[in-house]
């Protein structure tokens, strides 16, 4: 049965999602930038440079494999003695190659140009499934669960997405977009829903919980290469949404003792999705918690993994109350 709870004022703003995104627009600007650059390099260099002339091209399509190699490279030696199993070099070069062909669709075209492709559900679903609640991660929009829009639907499973902006301020700003996300999937019935974060965006859906008197609102939360403990990589961020995932951070801490303070099995509705090849969040048991249902996928690439059919198997099953 659909539950309309009412949504606080100041939560208003966020009940919309959909109608605009920073993010695409800065992806458009930098996608149109790339190109017209490109144009320019071959006018002047085609005429009478060949050779030179394809080097522009060249570092367009290939540019960022050089960048996630070394992404990868830092991650290897990073990973050494981590808790999760090592991987094979085979592994961590085909997580490089799934990530090379992943990046490009996800940031080139899903989420500035088709972010708006699959709207949200508005009206109930037939069927008591519980709703999905989609929430993605740094410098993401709702255009990176595109895959997961069409798979949904197509098996009749109802989901509400968001857009957390500003794309670089605080994680806590990202509660009232989730309590909103919340309440829609509530107002699609099928019981609580189930919340799936990728990468920050299951720091999101912690923060929203932490906050929550009643933790009967969500059957499942499930996370995909979440830094739940922080990551290397953020050691480097100047913006606060990056420096918030610094391991042994002061908010990290802080989020650790709200939830501590809520529920002592804070973690028990929690599935943690991680990989050993993981090229964002390293070490890799840092995208697990204590007391959740952690699961390891080898060889997987951090994007890569949110498209991993395992994961997606796993949260429609949860969707139908089904075992997994």
């Amino acid at each position: 049965m659909p539950i309309h709870r009412p949504v606080p004022t100041e939560y208003q703003s966020a009940l919309r999602p959909g109608q605009w995104s920073a993010l695409a627009r800065l992806q458009q600007w930098l996608v149109g930038v790339a190109l017209g650059a490109t144009l320019v390099w071959l006018a002047v260099f085609l005429p009478d440079r060949p050779g030179w002339a394809l080097i522009g091209p060249l570092l367009l399509v290939s540019g960022h494999a050089v960048v996630l190699g070394l992404e990868f490279a830092l991650a290897a030696w990073v990973n050494r003695g981590d808790a999760a199993a090592p991987a094979s070099f085979r592994q961590w070069l085909g997580a490089w190659w799934q990530e090379v062909k992943a990046a490009p669709v996800v940031f080139a075209w899903r989420q500035p140009f088709r972010w708006k492709r699959c709207p949200d559900d508005a009206e109930p679903v037939p069927g008591d499934a519980a709703t999905v609640v989609l929430v993605h991660g740094f410098v993401c929009n709702r255009g990176l669960w595109t895959p997961w829009m069409t798979a949904l639907r197509s098996s009749g499973l109802p989901y509400v997405s968001v857009n957390l902006e500003p794309v670089f301020g605080s994680i806590e700003a990202y509660v009232p977009v989730i309590e909103a996300a919340v309440c829609r999937a509530e107002r699609l019935g099928g019981g609580p829903p189930v919340l799936v974060g990728h990468s920050m965006g299951g720091l999101a859906i912690r923060a929203w919980l932490a906050g929550q008197a009643d933790p009967d609102r969500v059957a499942q939360v499930v996370t995909i290469g979440t830094p739940h403990r922080g990551t290397w990589l953020a050691r480097f961020s100047h913006v606060t949404n990056g420096r918030q995932m610094r391991p042994e951070g002061e908010w990290l801490a802080d989020l650790e003792r709200r939830e501590r303070a809520r529920c002592a099995d804070r973690y028990a509705r929690f599935v943690c999705w991680y990989s050993n090849t993981d090229n964002i969040v390293f070490p890799a048991s840092t995208a697990t918690l204590p007391g959740a249902d952690n699961r390891l996928l080898p060889g997987a690439a951090h994007v890569a993994l949110a498209f991993e059919p395992a994961v997606l198997a796993s949260v429609k099953a949860l969707a139908r109350s089904d075992k997994v």
